[in-house]
């Protein structure tokens, strides 16, 4: 049985920035992906793995234009996809910052 979530569900702080009655799943699914898998706990990716399915989960991360290292670890092993078939990961690598190095 699915539970019927709201965005009240997910972690007060994800949407400190935002005001969380515009937020839509549906409409809004590629920034809630986004800060649950930047900001979220465990129980906040347990939720939207519920909404929206790992191949959902998948097709946005694949597209997000910044992840921290340890998400793309994470995501990267999860869906047995190479790293560099993540856009965020191709834009850091065109992106070297001066004291990287």
């Amino acid at each position: 049985m699915i539970k019927s979530y709201s965005i009240e569900n997910l972690s007060p702080h994800l949407f400190w920035d935002v005001d969380k009655t515009t937020l839509d799943f549906e409409k809004s699914k590629n920034q809630i992906v986004y800060k649950v898998l930047e900001y979220g706990l465990i129980s906040d990716w347990n939720i939207i793995k519920e909404i929206y399915g790992l191949e959902t989960i998948k097709e946005i991360s694949l597209e997000l234009r910044t992840l921290d290292d340890v998400t793309l670890s994470y995501l990267s092993n999860l869906f047995k996809i190479d790293k560099s078939n993540f856009r965020c990961y191709k834009l850091k690598q065109s992106n070297q910052n001066f004291w990287s190095y």
